[in-house]
């Protein structure tokens, strides 16, 4: 069964370099081991950070290969929950997460650990260490 995950902007880049040690993640999103859930928020972001850290030609393949993935969610949530406080650009994640039924957000950000003291909506957030040791099981 796939899991249903939101993958933040910083834990993709972590995993989009072949030699980084998660470059396992990308494989197994290539070889459709999980489905991504994205909003179009979320695309821009991967688009502009992957541009500023290897290139923009870089970043136009990358969203390009998610946008023809078949295991790629695209959602467009109407409703903005605005859980976290303490950074609100990170609620584009938790948004997506609702709207697309996620499993959980995969996050090393500690402004996620707001969503701790959240009982309703519960979204679960995982280490990408985490996430990385599910997906070699």
């Amino acid at each position: 069964m796939n899991r249903y995950i939101v993958l933040d902007t910083n834990c993709l880049l972590q995993c989009f370099f072949q030699r980084s040690r998660y470059y396992l993640i990308w494989q197994k999103f290539i070889e459709g081991k999980y489905v991504l859930c994205v909003s179009n928020e979320i695309l821009e972001e991967y688009e502009e950070i992957i541009a500023s850290h290897a290139s923009p030609y870089a970043a136009k393949i990358t969203i390009e290969t998610i946008l023809r993935a078949s295991n790629v969610l695209r959602v467009d949530a109407h409703f903005h929950f605005n859980l976290i406080t303490v950074d609100p650009d990170d609620n584009k994640f938790v948004d997506c997460a609702i709207a697309a039924n996620a499993d959980y957000i995969v996050s090393e950000d500690s402004h996620f650990n707001e969503l701790k003291q959240i009982p309703f909506p519960h979204i679960e957030v995982r280490r990408l260490q985490e996430f990385y040791q599910e997906l070699c099981n």
